[in-house]
């Protein structure tokens, strides 16, 4: 019987029984799906019932949502939307301000100075996965707005890669700038190599085999292969060092040119993938924290770290944004927008555990903050800067 309740079925039956319970949480409260399926996580996990734990086959379901996730947010984008001097800057000074931010607190607290500088790492980070299924949700994805969120987080996130790199280096005391310079280079070079190659290439390829009697006789082989790629993409982004995110959204922006006549729509079957992994991947990051490991004066630096965690963001980003161009309800949809940690900073928790720079107690306070970050933007979309704006689109 135990080995029933460990079988994949039932483990895949249970995570979406329990998404479908994040559904009906977030019509309740009238919130966001992706508040929902967080907060049903913290309810089923090690925090309150203990029904499931972030084991290996959860961790996996949830990486592949991510991936799936952002592989179509990525056909929702053109490569010139992205890389521009304004998203730079955004990301840039939306890096800088946060880990000065999450450094400077954690000294007042009493951290040593190694813990403060990887505190701080994890606080420039940004998770675009929750934002943009958000903004996907409300029909804003073409918006100046959401074009500029989206552009700085992929920029912010070699960015956050830089700064772990250095920060790991300054606490082992073996910094230079060479190794500094080779971690920037093979991300830049990634990017452009993977999404010209993807763009010049792949796309061609598939647009070309469409026209053949191949693909009238098998309308689903272009999607095969154009997950394949995805998935691909995902790997090497991994191997250069980057989060496996990028690479799929890369590929997702690589194929958004892609016109097809004969074949099954991309956009269309990935996203009946998203609805199945991305509600698991959202699961999953309420089934991470486990709110017993909480001391008093580490729920009080909780607080601060996650009151300066979104304040940093928001003048880091907004600012810029707003200095850009961009209207003041824009710069604070793309402050707000930038906001949420989510999985990149609990990464960046994980390895400092694992190279013993911090202990157990900011590695807990790591991941709620990048919790309550992810929980933070949906709701202020959702009741302020988006209010009545829902089910409009």
């Amino acid at each position: 019987m135990d080995s029933l309740f460990t079988s994949p079925e039932f483990q895949m039956s249970l995570l979406l029984f329990v998404a479908l319970g994040g559904y009906l949480i977030a019509s309740r409260i009238n919130q966001s799906a992706v508040v929902g399926l967080i907060l049903v996580g913290i309810v089923v996990g090690p925090s309150v019932l203990g029904w499931i734990t972030y084991t290996d086959f959860v961790q996996a379901l949830a990486h592949l949502g991510a991936v799936v996730l952002l592989f179509v947010i990525g056909l929702e984008f053109n490569l010139k939307d992205i890389l521009s001097a304004r998203n730079g800057i955004i990301a840039g000074i939306g890096v800088i301000i946060p880990w000065i931010g999450g450094y400077w607190l954690s000294l007042l607290f009493g951290y040593d100075m190694p813990s403060a500088i990887f505190i701080g790492t994890a606080l420039t980070a940004t998770s675009i996965a929750i934002t943009a299924n958000v903004l996907k949700e409300l029909g804003k994805l073409q918006t100046e707005a959401a074009k500029a969120i989206i552009g700085a987080a992929v920029i912010d996130d070699v960015l956050s890669l830089l700064a772990l790199a250095i920060s790991t280096d300054v606490v082992g005391g073996t910094v230079s700038a060479g190794g500094i310079a080779i971690v920037a280079i093979k991300a830049i070079v990634f990017i452009v190599i993977a999404g010209a190659f993807g763009i010049l290439v792949v796309s061609r390829f598939m647009e070309r085999l469409d026209t053949t009697a191949f693909a009238k006789k098998y309308p689903e082989f272009i999607f095969i292969f154009a997950m394949m790629m995805a998935f691909l993409y995902a790997m090497l982004a991994e191997l250069v060092g980057l989060s496996a995110i990028v690479g799929a959204f890369i590929a997702g922006v690589s194929f958004e040119g892609v016109r097809l006549s004969r074949s099954k729509n991309l956009k269309e079957g990935a996203e009946y993938l998203q609805i199945i992994f991305a509600s698991i991947f959202f699961v999953s990051l309420g089934i991470l924290a486990d709110f017993h490991a909480l001391t008093p004066d580490i729920v009080i630096f909780l607080i601060m770290l996650t009151i300066v965690a979104i304040v940093t963001k928001v003048i880091g980003c907004g600012i810029p944004a707003k200095l850009s161009g961009l209207c003041t309800r824009d710069a604070l949809i793309v402050g707000f927008g930038m906001a949420p940690r989510g999985e990149v900073a609990m990464i960046v928790a994980l390895i400092g555990l694992e190279t013993g720079i911090i202990g157990q107690g900011i590695y807990v306070t790591l991941v709620l903050m990048s919790l309550l970050t992810t929980l933070f933007t949906p709701i202020v979309y959702r009741n302020w800067l988006y209010r009545g704006e829902y089910g409009r689109h």
